[in-house]
């Protein structure tokens, strides 16, 4: 059974919609959900061309939801948030463990920011979470 993992931050719009789109690719033995403590509904042209770009877009797939809606899916396995204001959030959401990986928000800055934001994922986020998932 793959492990459930939570990311999550403030809006659902960039980092952890980013994050959730990276970790299907590169950790498919995991299944993974992405949600924003206060989401804004929308997600942001840089996230969806990083996506793009990895070749994982999909309108479907990745659209900025709230806890409420992934709360379903639980218990996970692990719960980390990747913003500071959302460090919060995990505490009543029944994970077995919690971390925190604050990242920079690439939200309304040029997309170099969000291809900052994706190699943080990649070197950070993912290697923590396979350290916590064993």
């Amino acid at each position: 059974m793959k492990k459930k993992v939570l990311i999550i931050c403030t809006g659902n719009s960039c980092r952890s919609i980013m994050a959730e789109g990276l970790i299907k690719k590169y950790l498919p033995e995991v299944e993974v959900f992405s949600a924003g403590a206060k989401p804004i509904g929308i997600v942001v042209d840089g996230t969806k061309k990083v996506l793009e770009e990895e070749g994982i877009w999909s309108e479907k797939e990745f659209y900025s939801k709230g806890l409420d809606e992934v709360e379903k899916f639980g218990p996970f396995d692990l719960a980390v948030t990747v913003c500071d204001s959302a460090k919060s959030c995990i505490t009543y959401l029944n994970a077995k463990k919690q971390i925190h990986i604050g990242l920079e928000d690439p939200f309304l800055k040029g997309f170099e920011e969000f291809l900052k934001t994706k190699d943080e994922i990649l070197n950070r986020v993912i290697p923590k979470i396979k350290k916590n998932l064993k």
